[in-house]
């Protein structure tokens, strides 16, 4: 798959590989317009904090992207909304760095009627701190992730995954009231058992701008089909299809 302007389908394409496999992503892929972003990055500008990645080395590296909040980081690595706030501030310290801010509800919230109120929660407290300018520059994604729907096989119906980016947008627009461009300038990706055979439906709606995708990213076939899918999105940003592959067993 090719990614940005002019690339397969018209999508913006970023893979996200185990940080040690950076460095051969980066050389695989220079040239072919895909970009290459960390799973991860440390909150610290600088100093001393062995075994951690700081924002700047992933951008000194060749990093465009960092994946952040994602809900496997959350419920594994106990994460933590201000956590992930600290970890966005930090990347976006770092000029060419995009953060791609991941949200989302269990299957308990949401069979509880609560992904509004969670969303609204992950959002106003992992944008804490961020402006409006940066918003606007494209400086954050969001990624609408179910967590249900990770990994499980099971795909929030269009109509589902539609309905929770209205609540990102209508989120934003009370974050923001100055600006009140930011709520549709905003790019909502989702993520959470993206297929072949859900990605057209899900580009459909008039608020998915991309797909954030896994399992199905590891098969070369498959993933070109949804960036193909993705291609075709029904947003009124640039879709792009994200890539963070599990690591190998």
């Amino acid at each position: 798959a090719a990614g940005g302007a002019g690339g397969a389908g018209g999508a913006e394409v970023v893979v996200f590989p185990p940080l040690p496999f950076l460095s051969d992503a980066l050389d695989a892929l220079a040239g072919t317009g895909i970009k290459v972003g960390a799973q991860n990055a440390g909150s610290n500008l600088k100093g001393a904090f062995t075994g951690e990645t700081a924002p700047s080395m992933l951008a000194s590296a060749g990093c465009s992207h960092v994946l952040l909040g994602h809900s496997e980081r959350r419920s594994l690595f106990g994460e933590t909304d201000s956590s992930i706030n600290a970890r966005l501030l930090a990347c976006l310290a770092e000029a060419t760095l995009t953060a791609v801010l991941c949200v989302g509800e269990t299957l308990d919230e949401y069979e509880a009627g609560l992904m509004t109120s969670i969303v609204d929660t992950q959002l106003r407290k992992g944008l804490a701190g961020v402006s409006s300018t940066d918003l606007l520059a494209g400086r954050v994604v969001v990624a609408y992730e179910p967590v249900w729907a990770i990994g499980t096989g099971l795909v929030a119906t269009p109509d589902q995954a539609q309905a929770a980016h209205v609540a990102v947008r209508h989120t934003l627009a009370a974050m923001y009231p100055d600006a009140p461009a930011v709520a549709s300038a905003v790019r909502i990706q989702y993520g959470g058992s993206v297929s072949p055979d859900s990605v057209a439906a899900l580009m459909a709606m008039p608020d998915v701008d991309g797909a954030l995708v896994g399992g199905a990213s590891l098969v070369a076939d498959s993933f070109t089909k949804i960036v193909q899918g993705a291609g075709g999105g029904g947003g009124g940003a640039a879709p792009a299809a994200a890539a963070p592959p599990t690591p190998a067993k």
